[in-house]
C-alpha cells in the first residue's frame, strides 16, 4: 500500500501581480505566501525551488542514516543544503541542476568511505529517483 502525503496551493491574479499560498498536509507549512516576487525578485515568502530543496535535503539525509546504519555506523551530525537551479531556457524556466552539500561527522569511519556511503544514498532516496530527469551533484565534507 502506498504512503501517501499531499501540499496544496492556492492562486489568485496574473503571474507577475498575482500571489499564492501553499500549505502541506501536516501544517508545516499553512498558507505560506508565494509568487513572482518571492521567487525572482528576493520578496519574502516561499518559492517552489526552495521547497524541492527542503524535500530533497531531508529525504536524503534519511536515506544517509539508513545506509550508515547499514554498515554499523551512527552519525553524530549529518547537514545537508541542497541548491536548486533555476535558469531561464528557451522562453521558459527549468530546474537545471540540484546541488546537495554535505557536512557530516561519523565516528568509527573514514572521508572516502563516508562519501562512497553518501553516493549509494543519493542514489537511493526517493527524491533524487523522482527529480532523476535533473543532474543531481554532491558535494561531502567530513570532520
Amino acid at each position: 500500500m502506498a504512503i501517501q502525503k499531499f501540499g496544496s496551493a492556492h492562486w489568485t491574479g496574473g503571474l507577475k501581480d498575482g500571489r499564492g499560498k501553499v500549505s502541506t498536509e501536516s501544517g508545516a507549512l499553512k498558507d505560506q505566501p508565494y509568487g513572482f516576487k518571492t521567487r525572482f525578485e528576493g520578496v519574502a515568502g516561499s518559492n517552489p525551488e526552495e521547497l524541492i530543496g527542503a524535500a530533497h535535503a531531508a529525504c536524503f539525509t534519511m536515506a544517509l542514516s539508513l545506509q550508515l546504519e547499514q554498515e554499523g555506523l551512527k552519525a553524530d551530525s549529518l547537514e545537508t543544503k541542497a541548491i536548486v537551479s533555476l535558469d531561464k531556457v528557451g522562453d521558459g524556466f527549468e530546474i537545471t541542476a540540484i546541488e546537495l552539500n554535505l557536512a557530516g561527522t561519523v565516528p568509527g569511519t573514514d572521508a572516502a568511505t563516508f562519501k562512497s556511503i553518501a553516493e549509494k544514498a543519493k542514489v537511493g532516496c526517493p527524491v533524487s529517483k523522482a527529480l532523476k530527469a535533473v543532474p543531481i551533484s554532491l558535494n561531502v565534507t567530513f570532520g
